[in-house]
């Protein structure tokens, strides 16, 4: 059990909304199990008042928060020092304190990486086929590049948006072999696709029995694909159990949240974090 006191520093989630936001529950996992005097705690805050509330987390001396849609690129004019990948992204979704102002890193790259790099995979010879081009997509982009894709094929439903993301990457080192296709093109994609990454909320609540892909289309996967769904509740979700169904790797985004917010804990504490707690924290939780 906590114990709060007038010595306990401040740890937090900002977004719009965060009711949600289950990072509440492994940061608290964590901390508890470490025995530190920390509180992590949610945020709501309007887009409006992004700027008000980040001053207000520098007054009353708060120690690091993330941020959470639709916060990750606005964040970013108000910080005195951004780390080089999350220059390349184009996001922050960790922020610290220093002498200068607020500084952001984004550790979203690194906890969609975590699954990925214990498989033994030709990355140098993957098509990644990323659905979604928004904010998720960004990290995942990132880290398709950082694995050494052979090439990255972000699909979209919106022409104009694609062109925005992909405008968004000319003057970033990552990624190199960035490829825009509107939605229609996406079965001609995917006999191609050695990685298939859903980074849209098409499969959650309240419609969890939807999947970005017909069985047909997930049928046309290369046999040896891994599906990379980054929605982690309901879990698994209906595209995952359609990838299982066809003996494909599957993978949720379980474990992207858990190794994102375990690099933003280690990254505040200056310390080694329980990465175990912190995850089974989330599946008893989840019931799972």
């Amino acid at each position: 059990m906590l114990s709060i006191t007038g010595k306990t520093k401040l740890l937090g989630v900002m977004g719009d909304p965060v009711e949600h936001s289950l990072s509440p529950v492994m940061h608290n996992a964590a901390i508890a199990q470490l025995g530190v005097d920390y509180l992590y705690v949610p945020f709501p805050v309007v887009p409006a008042e992004l700027n008000r509330a980040v001053s207000g987390l520098a007054a009353i001396g708060v120690r690091g928060f993330n941020l959470t849609i639709p916060h990750k690129q606005a964040i970013i004019p108000m910080l005195a020092e951004i780390s080089p990948v999350a220059q390349a992204v184009g996001a922050v979704n960790t922020v610290w304190p220093t002498e200068s102002g607020w500084a952001g890193t984004n550790t979203d790259v690194e906890g969609f990486l975590a699954p990925l790099k214990e498989l033994t995979q030709p990355w140098s010879e993957t098509v990644a086929v990323v659905l979604g081009a928004g904010g998720a997509g960004r990290a995942v982009v990132a880290g398709c590049a950082t694995l050494g894709c052979d090439r990255i094929c972000v699909v979209g439903r919106n022409w104009e948006k694609l062109q925005a993301f992909e405008r968004s990457w000319q003057n970033s080192p990552l990624p190199a072999k960035l490829e825009i296709h509107p939605w229609e093109q996406l079965p001609l994609l995917i006999p191609e696709a050695g990685l298939l990454v859903n980074a849209t909320p098409v499969g959650m609540s309240p419609h969890a029995q939807r999947s970005p892909l017909s069985a047909t289309a997930m049928a046309k996967l290369p046999p040896n694909s891994i599906v990379y769904d980054l929605i982690y509740t309901p879990n698994p979700t209906q595209l995952l159990r359609q990838a299982t169904d066809l003996g494909l790797i599957a993978i949720d985004g379980l474990e992207m949240l858990v190794q994102q917010g375990a690099a933003a804990l280690q990254l505040w504490l200056s310390r080694e974090v329980p990465v175990e707690v912190m995850r089974q924290s989330l599946r008893h939780h989840l019931g799972l």
